[in-house]
């Protein structure tokens, strides 16, 4: 059976009947496997991530994002989390059976779809219309206060929907690419110099590895710690202990350990071989030993 997986990352993390109503509409339809549904408050996101056949997985995020753009208002949305539109980032990531190309075609028919509720839409990775938006963060760069201006210019002219800002709802950027993973390393201190000098050593558009997108911010509800919040693009060629090893050696030059780490949504059981391998010394463990 083709099995298609979304990871659809909206801008509310906070009411939570909100995200309960999205949640319902996603789940009002031909069934599909809801894998996680992670929030948090700081950021002001949420994710829900998601799989199955992948014409049910398109129609369950058209119904959640349409949810979603009903009922959040971006002129209102504060939080830490970089972030340009209600619906913010949509990928689509094949699993089973699944090709880059149908996984493209679900792809731009959720982007036609979204252009349709005058969303203004960019593909981004392996659905991107040219080199400039292959990367997340340069189409995010200015968030959303700035993409009214960055509107004007014809380089950002949308690949579907309105060409003019939706105050609103702002844009969305979908597209197709490698499971990603996203970790988070929670450090015991409250400097945030610390954790930015932190993010520059890890991070690809700092010198760091070329697999890693990484941002630092303090976590009120956890008493104003520092987050070096990432993703990882490629945990083959960047692997989690790899970033992680690297952050505490960077931490301890400041006197700073390590609080705890977050695994947010789901995660490839491969990114985990490497994990086990490398702090249990387990260089003959495979795959297959594992069961449920």
């Amino acid at each position: 059976m083709k099995c298609l997986m979304a990871e659809v990352n909206f801008s509310e993390g906070r009411n939570q009947d909100l995200i309960a109503a999205v949640r319902d509409a996603m789940l009002a339809g031909d069934p599909i496997d809801l894998m996680e549904i992670s929030s948090d408050a700081d950021h002001n996101r949420t994710v829900f991530t998601f799989k199955g056949e992948p014409k049910a997985v398109l129609e369950a995020t058209k119904r959640l994002s349409a949810k979603a753009v009903e009922l959040i208002d971006m002129t209102k949305h504060t939080g830490a989390h970089p972030r340009i539109g209600a619906v913010d980032v949509v990928p689509f990531i094949p699993v089973k059976d699944v090709t880059i190309e149908e996984a493209l075609e679900i792809c731009r028919g959720y982007g036609a779809y979204m252009g349709s509720l005058g969303v203004p839409v960019y593909y981004y990775e392996d659905a991107a219309t040219c080199e400039e938006r292959k990367s997340l963060p340069k189409i995010r760069k200015g968030q959303y206060e700035g993409l009214e201006e960055k509107m004007k210019d014809p380089t950002w002219t949308p690949d579907e929907g309105p060409s003019t800002f939706n105050a609103k709802s702002g844009a969305t950027v979908t597209g197709v690419r490698f499971p990603l993973v996203a970790f988070n390393v929670n450090l015991q201190t409250k400097d945030l110099e610390i954790g930015k000098k932190i993010v520059k050593a890890v991070r690809a558009a700092t010198g760091g590895y070329q697999h890693v997108r990484a941002i630092a911010l303090v976590l009120e509800d956890r008493d104003g710690i520092v987050q070096v919040s990432m993703n990882l693009t490629n945990y083959e060629k960047t692997p989690i202990h790899r970033v992680f090893e690297t952050i505490k050696s960077e931490a301890s030059q400041y006197g700073v350990g390590v609080v705890d780490c977050d695994l947010v949504g789901p995660v490839p059981v491969y990114a985990l071989q490497d994990v086990l391998k490398f702090y249990l010394r387990t260089h003959n463990f495979k795959l297959e030993q594992l069961y449920m």
